[in-house]
């Protein structure tokens, strides 16, 4: 499998490269020059394979060659070690739960995959590989838990101070070893933008061998398709599933998109955005306009120009009607997210998190709405992130507290470390080189 730039003013590369590079030399994001096909038989006896089975299965292609056979099974076999089950809500409403892991957010599975990938990819390196990663709350915990301890690969993230909950916080920024936070006084869009700059940064290049660790890298986006063949080896409705994703940087719904194309069956998606409206207001006019990100309840979405939305576009092969007609969007406001906590807790005493909220109120919506043909149908949400690690918002909701997974218990007493910086590039780089 090769990747090409989405700039198409790059030589292609392998898998290798791709994660080690993060960003095509022209700046543009790594997309694979074809998309696999997954026969009828496996899809249809999904149920008969171990979850490590489909993982290998499914990421195998995309790899190619770059890791052999004995490690890539390892690295998926890590990466996946925990539950992902798909629960019942309602009576047409599934929660798709991607908490389990040890941070306690869907990103841990992307970011186990991709440390453990730069892991092998490094094993034999002299110069160590930097890290780059901004974050608008559950990256940048997944990130630093996933590379831990990794050999050969130094991580810093940024952060937009105050813009993340306290769980989210302490997750990355009380590791040390090889993980350092840096606390912007900005927003996700200031820290995003420095990280990209970094990488368009001649000299900082030559001195420093950057990489990405947000979903723009390949080795951090592919593995998300896996929970979605995770739920359909549970789904047990006769038609295919309408998925309503949480999505802000648009990395998670475009690898639930790969799948789709790759063959698993989805009768449609939808993107459930908060406040930032970008993407809703592109399938309506069809002019994409990003704009600076707001702060709402669901911080983990606050983005103002998703990154991975020109991979979406690939996908449907930029035409606006084939997209349209597969997926579509919803902005939620946040006294809504608050409401839906609520009542899906007084109704059904299930639990959301405000992204999962967003999700299920948008997947409600559609399955409500006569004009949307989805009447009658039925669907999961992505429940992407533990209610736990947003307390003050979950807990004022459903009147109760909430009592902490023992995977977080640790960090209560834990000491934040963290690096005050400016939002400002030139004032990064001067660190970075002089760290």
């Amino acid at each position: 499998m090769n990747y090409y730039s989405l700039n198409h003013n790059s030589a292609k590369v392998n898998f290798a490269e791709a994660a080690l590079r993060g960003q095509a030399p022209d700046k543009g994001l790594y997309f694979p020059a074809f998309i696999p096909q997954l026969s009828k038989d496996f899809l249809s006896n999904i149920r008969n394979y171990t979850k490590e089975e489909i993982g290998f299965k499914v990421m195998k292609p995309f790899v190619g060659e770059t890791i052999p056979d004995t490690d890539l099974q390892k690295i998926v076999n890590e990466t996946i070690h925990f539950d992902f089950p798909l629960v019942r809500i309602s009576e047409n409403i599934y929660s798709l739960e991607l908490f389990h892991g040890p941070t306690l957010a869907f990103k841990d599975v992307g970011a186990r995959f991709m440390s453990r990938c730069l892991g092998y990819f490094n094993r034999h390196a002299y110069h160590k590989t930097t890290v780059l990663v901004a974050t608008s709350g559950d990256t940048g915990g997944a990130v630093a838990n996933g590379f831990l301890g990794v050999e050969g690969v130094d991580v810093i993230i940024l952060y937009p101070s105050g813009k993340v909950s306290k769980i989210q916080e302490l997750q990355l920024t009380t590791l040390g070893q090889n993980i350092t936070a840096l606390e912007v006084n900005g927003t996700f869009d200031d820290c995003q933008a420095i990280v990209k700059q970094a990488f368009m940064d001649e000299d900082l290049n030559q001195k420093i061998n950057l990489t990405s660790a947000n979903s723009i890298n390949v080795a951090r986006w592919l593995p998300q398709q896996l929970y979605y063949f995770f739920a359909y080896q549970q789904w047990q409705e006769e038609e295919a599933p309408i998925i309503s994703v949480p999505s802000g940087n648009f990395g998670n719904i475009c690898a639930g998109i790969l799948a789709h194309v790759s063959g698993l069956p989805v009768k449609h998606f939808i993107a459930a955005c908060n406040a930032n409206d970008v993407v809703p207001q592109y399938l309506q006019t069809e002019e994409y306009k990003p704009k600076p990100a707001i702060a709402t309840i669901s911080n983990a979405m606050d983005v103002g120009n998703p990154s991975n939305f020109i991979r979406i576009l690939e996908l449907f092969k930029q035409q606006f009607s084939s997209l349209k007609n597969k997926m579509s969007s919803i902005s939620v406001e946040d006294i809504t997210t608050t409401e839906t906590i609520k009542e899906v807790f007084q109704q059904y005493h299930y639990i959301l998190d405000p992204h999962g909220a967003v999700a299920y109120y948008a997947l409600e919506n559609c399955l409500q709405n006569s004009a949307s043909g989805a009447v009658g149908c039925k669907g999961y949400i992505l429940e992407t992130a533990h209610p736990v690690k947003f307390p003050d918002t979950v807990e004022d909701a459903i009147g109760r507290s909430i009592e902490f997974p023992e995977q977080v218990q640790h960090l209560l007493s834990a000491e934040k470390k963290s690096i005050i910086m400016h939002a400002d590039f030139n004032n990064f780089k001067e660190w970075l080189l002089h760290r």
